[in-house]
C-alpha cells in the first residue's frame, strides 16, 4: 500500500497531497466480504476517513501474485481513492451522459467483459452506474499493465474504443486541472514501483 499506492502519489503530487487527501485509517479484514446478491467486495471508501480492504488473509507476503495484487488490491485502491477526489472535487457532469442508457444497475454482474467493453466500459461493474464507470476507468488505467488494458480495447473494438477513449481524456483532464497530476506519469510511476515489490524486504522495510 505504501510503496506502490501511496508513494507513488508523493513522487508525483508530493507529500501534502498525501496528508490532506489519503484517509488516515486503513481498516484491513481478514475474510472477505459479500453482498446479499453474493457479489464480493474487495474494499469500501467511508467520507474519505477511512479505506476498508477485505480478504488480506490470503495474501502471501512470501509469494507475491502481481496480477493478484493489482486485481483484488491496488485497483481497489485506486478505485476508492478515485471516490475520494471526487467527492472533494466534483467530476464534469458531461461524463454522465457518455453511455446514458446503458448502465444496468441491477444486472452489471450477469454481463462479460465481452459485453460490455463494445458499449464502453473497462468493466462489468464500470456498467452499473456513471460514479462507478469514473472510478473504473481511473484505476484500471493505472493498474492494468499495457497487454491487459489492450485486450480491453481490442473487445471494445470500432465501437466501444471510441468510447472509453473519450472517457479516458476526460478523466486525465479532470485529474490534471483540478490535482495537478497526469494520469499518464502516474500510470508509469505505479508500474515502476509494482516492479519493485519483488526487491522488497517486506519483513522488514515498514
Amino acid at each position: 500500500i505504501k510503496h506502490v499506492w501511496m508513494d507513488a502519489y508523493v513522487e508525483l503530487a508530493g507529500i501534502d497531497f498525501l496528508r490532506v487527501y489519503v484517509p488516515k485509517t486503513f481498516h484491513l479484514i481478514g475474510s472477505p466480504a459479500y453482498e446479499s446478491s453474493g457479489n464480493m467486495v474487495l474494499g469500501t471508501a467511508e467520507g474519505g476517513k477511512k479505506i476498508t480492504l477485505y480478504n488480506v488473509n490470503d495474501l502471501n507476503i512470501k509469494k507475491i501474485n502481481i496480477e493478484k495484487l493489482n486485481e483484488y488490491y491496488f485497483e481497489t485502491m485506486h478505485h476508492e481513492f478515485a471516490h475520494i477526489l471526487h467527492q472533494k472535487k466534483n467530476y464534469p457532469v458531461d461524463y454522465d451522459k457518455i453511455s446514458a442508457g446503458n448502465y444496468t444497475p441491477t444486472g452489471w454482474q450477469n454481463r462479460k467483459l465481452a459485453e460490455v467493453a463494445p458499449l464502453g466500459f473497462v468493466t462489468p461493474y464500470a456498467g452499473s452506474k456513471p460514479s462507478e464507470d469514473i472510478a473504473e476507468v481511473t484505476a484500471c488505467f493505472l493498474t492494468y499493465p499495457e497487454a491487459q488494458w489492450e485486450n480491453v480495447m481490442t473487445l471494445a473494438g470500432e465501437k466501444g474504443k471510441p468510447i472509453i477513449d473519450q472517457k479516458l481524456a476526460m478523466v486525465k483532464k479532470y485529474m490534471k486541472d483540478s490535482w495537478q497530476v497526469d494520469l499518464d506519469l502516474l500510470r508509469k510511476v505505479i508500474a515502476r514501483r509494482t516492479n519493485e515489490i519483488s526487491e522488497l524486504d517486506l519483513d522488514h522495510i515498514y
